[in-house]
């Protein structure tokens, strides 16, 4: 198994020393070749599951009363950060969900996207800045030469996310995090990205999917996990048979939910 989350709580210290949970005994398995769909309101916890697996909460506050996240049999909670470092970015893709407050103001997008390329790759500049301009074409970025020479502030929105979708995948990692990845996108660019991301698992690699968007789980998913209130409430094997008949009361909202929006968005 590529990712084994075992019995994980993760909590946070507030200033006055009081723990606020915001995970609680989470279990859940990820093997290559399958997308794991972690799905939930805001604030259920599933966010802070998928950071955890790479190690991207700041502690403090947050830390982990129990439970393990391994790896390829590896405990990313115990592992040196020495070797934090060499999977992450590498072995390990994130695609954050905030792309401002993970680009740097101050540098170009092609010089930022070639950093991560350099510190995990043993390439020499021009391969590396040709693997760029390719990936921030395939994420769908027209002009990769010039928009690769912009500073993130002078990107749209979803050209920003886009420019994260890049780089949490062109090193080709193993296991993908992808929280909430095609938001700020439209129609067209998230259905080029999710067919991106598939093509990408069916290359013998996994994707971690956190979204609050049952219709992304529903074209990406092969497995499925429900959060509400910090905890795990529902799993299926089977991402379509979840969709056809959901156990929980909470999850089978979720879904009318779901439908009824679909309903409302089809052409009259």
């Amino acid at each position: 198994m590529l990712l084994e989350i075992d019995d994980l709580s993760v909590s946070y210290r507030n200033d006055e020393g009081e723990v606020n949970p915001a995970a609680v005994d989470v279990t859940l398995s990820l093997d290559r070749g399958q997308v794991l769909g972690i799905v939930g309101e805001s604030g259920s916890g599933k966010s802070t599951v998928s950071m955890s697996v790479a190690r991207l909460l700041p502690s403090p506050p947050a830390f982990y009363p129990k439970g393990r996240i391994l790896f390829d049999g590896e405990d990313v909670l115990s592992m040196p950060l020495e070797r934090l470092r060499q999977i992450r970015g590498r072995r390990i893709g994130v695609i954050f969900q905030d792309p401002m407050g993970s680009l740097s103001p101050l540098h170009r997008i092609g010089d930022q996207l070639m950093e991560t390329v350099m510190l995990h790759e043993d390439m020499p500049k021009r391969a590396a800045r040709d693997l760029v301009l390719e990936w921030l074409g395939k994420v769908g970025i027209p002009d990769p030469v010039v928009r690769a020479r912009a500073y993130p502030h002078e990107l749209s929105g979803g050209m920003q996310q886009r420019v994260m979708i890049a780089m949490g995948l062109m090193l080709g990692p193993d296991l993908v995090i992808a929280d909430e990845p095609t938001t700020a996108l439209d129609v067209t660019i998230q259905a080029q990205v999710l067919r991106l991301m598939r093509e990408l698992h069916r290359a013998n690699s996994a994707v971690l999917l956190i979204t609050h968007d049952l219709g992304v789980v529903s074209q990406m998913a092969t497995k499925l996990a429900v959060m509400k209130d910090g905890r795990v409430i529902e799993t299926a094997e089977n991402a379509a048979a979840f969709f056809a008949a959901p156990k929980h009361p909470y999850s089978q909202g979720l879904v009318r939910e779901a439908r009824r929006m679909e309903l409302s968005t089809e052409p009259k």
